[in-house]
């Protein structure tokens, strides 16, 4: 969708538009209803504090629609093949890697109770696994604000490819 589009779309489109980069309902309405947007730039701007702070509610709701780190999601919406495209950078080939992560991830979503998120794109599977070592000695405390920042991070960038 042009910038144009998006700013003319009625509001339930241009929510519906936002949604699969960030499927939180206060994030896509405040963006919605910041329009017209000047420039790309103002929409990723306004997308990077929008909602914010995204509230654990928000955060949990969002995190159950994502796939696990390595685990290549299947079907046709838009949100699936952005996944995809962001693990891009994630070998299945390497075998001992794939088995760290597949472990990593047990680790982190027994120790947080959700599921290990970090904007993949323009990532290797060792930095993705580096990153979650890193992760898991976080406290909760510690840890909520990574996340809900990880979020925050790959829905700007899903945002910009997709106003691109």
């Amino acid at each position: 969708m042009s910038l144009d589009a998006f700013n003319r779309a009625d509001r339930d489109d241009a929510i519906g538009f936002l949604r699969p980069c960030l499927d939180v309902d206060r994030w896509c309405a405040e963006i919605a209803d910041g329009r017209p947007y000047a420039s790309v730039d103002d929409v990723l701007a306004r997308a990077g504090t929008a909602a914010e702070p995204l509230t654990e509610a928000e955060v949990d709701g969002a995190l159950a629609r994502h796939p696990r780190i390595g685990d290549r999601p299947t079907g046709a919406s838009a949100q699936a093949a952005m996944s995809r495209a962001e693990q891009a950078g994630v070998d299945p080939a390497d075998t001992a890697v794939a088995a760290a992560l597949a472990e990593g991830n047990r680790a982190y979503e027994e120790r947080f109770g959700r599921v290990f998120l970090i904007r993949a794109a323009g990532r290797s599977s060792r930095e993705i696994l580096d990153a979650l070592t890193l992760r898991l000695r976080h406290t909760p405390e510690e840890e909520a604000p990574v996340v809900a920042d990880q979020l925050r991070q790959i829905a700007v960038l899903r945002l910009k490819g997709l106003l691109a």
